[in-house]
């Protein structure tokens, strides 16, 4: 089925005043839950209005959920100039606690995004060790992706990445795919047994240019600094291009598709991630770090169910 672009009028807002929500998660219950920078996660409510839960502290980013209902949260601590640890929050019992502060010797700053496979590995990136994190947008190489196991092992699985960011899984789980925000580009490492990652290649082409210091100004619309990116049920891997305020499909046969673009960022402002919710997964949430707000609409493809949705 062709991926039909979504119109801007589409969208609704939701959760409005929210802040810094990079990231939704939706349970198979039906709850959503949005990164909010005032509090471990904001719930948002069916008629659009949302409710602060858990503990303020670093920047909550990348959002998932395991299949107990715990939402996994990848806390972008450097955007405070704080610890980034990989965190657990339980909506039920209002318990918050890390998972993981350090890895492979490495403190974690800047943990971005996570996903769970189906034998309970969470998969997340570390995107730099620079000071601030606009920093690390020169094309330094020093961001990772990192596992922790179901045994609470833990290890650096790909490392020498382009400030690592969005996550996504294969429907057969063989590939892991990771936007390299800095790569203006999508990698692909197979996944191998026991938690490990082989070798990484580029996955698709470059997605636009990136503004180098002295070069001219680029138009935005250009702009390929990849974010968030979500696998839909029909194989095509969506890549949130926050600068442009676009997010793209790069589809199986490699091709990429805009999904929807809004140049002026008046309602699709910096898109930061991708999630798809509701009893036929056709709900779709944009994140943003820019916006105050959560945009919904009907997506024309179905999510690949995630872990907790099956």
């Amino acid at each position: 089925m062709p991926l039909a672009p979504i119109p801007t009028e589409a969208f609704r807002k939701i959760a409005v005043g929210v802040d810094r929500p990079e990231d939704v998660v939706a349970g198979k219950d039906g709850r959503v839950f949005a990164s909010d920078h005032q509090s471990a996660v904001a719930e948002i409510f069916p008629d659009g209005s949302f409710k602060r839960l858990g503990p303020k502290g670093g920047a909550p980013n990348g959002l998932n959920m395991d299949r107990e209902g715990r939402i996994i949260i990848a806390n972008f601590g450097i955007y405070d100039r704080q610890a980034g640890p990989l965190q657990r929050f339980d909506p039920r019992t209002g318990a918050h606690e890390t998972l993981l502060a350090e890895v492979g010797g490495k403190r974690l700053t800047s943990s971005n995004y996570p996903i769970i496979d189906s034998v309970g590995n969470i998969w997340c990136a570390n995107s730099t060790h620079a000071e601030t994190w606009p920093q690390a947008l020169d094309g330094r190489a020093d961001g990772f992706i990192f596992v922790l196991r179901p045994d609470g092992s833990s290890d650096i699985v790909a490392e020498g990445l382009k400030f690592p960011n969005g996550l996504a899984i294969a429907a057969d789980e063989s590939q892991l795919y990771c936007a390299q925000t800095s790569g203006a580009d999508v990698m692909r490492f197979p996944i191998l047994a026991g938690g490990r990652l082989g070798a990484g290649e580029r996955y698709g082409p470059v997605l636009g240019k990136l503004q180098a210091p002295g070069d001219p100004q680029h138009d935005p619309n250009e702009l390929g600094y990849t974010d968030g990116v979500g696998m839909d049920a029909e194989g095509n891997l969506w890549v949130c291009l926050p600068a442009a305020n676009k997010v793209v499909a790069i589809r199986p046969d490699l091709t990429v598709v805009t999904v929807f673009h809004d140049p002026s960022g008046q309602t699709i402002n910096h898109p930061t991630n991708v999630t798809w919710g509701g009893a036929d997964l056709k709900d779709l949430y944009i994140g943003s770090i820019r916006a105050d707000y959560v945009l919904k609409a009907r997506s024309p493809v179905a999510g690949q169910p995630l872990v907790h949705q099956v």
